[in-house]
């Protein structure tokens, strides 16, 4: 959370003070404006399956790998039969000619069936995922036959049974790899988890707002009820059980960070400027939970109260090129800030990896008197 004063020092008197300094000095001026391409996203939704599946394939990274895979053992076994180099490429071209068609269209049918597939025993998954590896496998030697304008063996007798086979041996050995691939990742995510817990929910926040809740109570009640009901529902979520959550809403994201700026807004006065450009196209993005909110938070702490005058932040969304992308930009202080350990910053990468692999982006850094985070997920 924000490196705030001592709690004694968060009252009326507190909140009096920061409001007259906001008054003698303007926040810093951020000059924000377009820089190349990092625009922000909103997102965190609760809508996905409770874990992955082992047939949840439909990701980039996922075929990349499995393309990557497939290419490398054909490359192998084409250099045991081949006599020289330019063998050895025609034989590697005739085989992916083979490989790749049955390999793209068993991944598609893990993608469209995993639902159905899922519910299955995992006897029957391995079943079903080696009896697809080799349907697919004839069906692609078949076609590749068919394509061939000179005459070439066809699919008959030990052939068929040997591509067959070949066919069923790759999908049981994909399909192994995915299994361990999403058996790793609920201990991995819950890691990260605790981590980014820790990293977040620091008791001297909590004695500033509960000390700010008390300060407003005796001059304004209602503003005091709007804080802890702010702080309750930010606890309520990083504290609540997220096992069965495995993803947010963007919407829900930004609508957390919101609570938890407006609260820091009643401790820093007019010394926080926020700049909200939510595009509502983007709620429907995909998130870990409680993602954004630590982004915000160290700009709070690093960009805003180091600075007498404070800064500006800005939280930008918007859906392009089919991709979500999010900004956490904030002004940089001329006062140094106490340099932080990044945990934060590294456990929103981690988690990202975990949850769209290749496909999302991460990047962080300073870029003259703006520090920004933008992330890139799928929508």
């Amino acid at each position: 959370m924000n490196r705030a004063p001592e709690p004694t020092d968060v009252g009326s008197n507190a909140i009096a003070a920061d409001a007259a300094g906001s008054a003698e000095s303007p926040p810093l001026s951020t000059g924000f404006g377009s820089f190349g391409g990092f625009e922000p996203v909103r997102g965190s939704s609760v809508d996905a399956p409770p874990e992955r599946s082992a047939f949840d394939v439909c990701h980039v990274g996922v075929v990349l790998r499995a393309v990557l895979f497939l290419h490398g053992v054909l490359a192998l076994g084409a250099a045991f039969v081949a006599s020289d180099l330019a063998g050895w490429g025609l034989l590697l071209t005739e085989a992916s000619g083979v490989g790749m068609p049955a390999l793209l269209c068993w991944l598609l049918t893990a993608c469209l069936a995993q639902r159905r597939l899922v519910r299955l025993p995992v006897g029957w998954q391995w079943m079903a995922a080696t009896l697809a590896g080799a349907a697919w496998g004839l069906a692609a030697w078949w076609l590749w036959g068919e394509l061939q304008w000179a005459a070439s063996p066809r699919a008959e007798g030990l052939r068929t049974l040997a591509v067959a086979a070949t066919g069923a041996a790759m999908a049981a050995a994909f399909f192994h790899w995915l299994r361990q691939r999403a058996r790793l990742e609920r201990p991995a995510a819950t890691t990260a988890r605790l981590a980014e817990l820790q990293s977040r929910i620091r008791p001297h926040f909590l004695f500033n707002t509960l000390n700010t809740a008390i300060a407003l109570v005796r001059i304004d009640p209602s503003r005091a009820e709007a804080v802890l009901e702010d702080l309750a529902e930010l606890f309520r979520v990083a504290l609540g059980d997220t096992g069965s959550q495995a993803a947010a809403s963007l919407h829900d994201e930004v609508e957390l960070a919101r609570r938890y700026l407006a609260i820091e807004q009643i401790r820093f006065g007019e010394r926080l400027q926020v700049r909200w450009e939510i595009d509502p196209q983007a709620d429907g993005a995909r998130l870990p939970p409680l993602l954004l909110q630590p982004l915000v938070e160290n700009a709070v702490k690093h960009g805003i109260e180091p600075s007498p005058r404070g800064g500006t932040m800005r939280v930008r969304t918007r859906v392009r090129r089919g991709q979500v992308e999010i900004l956490v930009a904030n002004s940089v202080p001329r006062e140094a800030s106490v340099p932080g350990h990044g945990m934060a910053l590294r456990n929103v990468r981690e988690r990202l990896r975990l949850m769209h692999d290749v496909a999302a982006d991460f990047r962080a850094g300073r870029d003259g008197d703006v520090y920004r985070v933008q992330i890139v997920v799928p929508l």
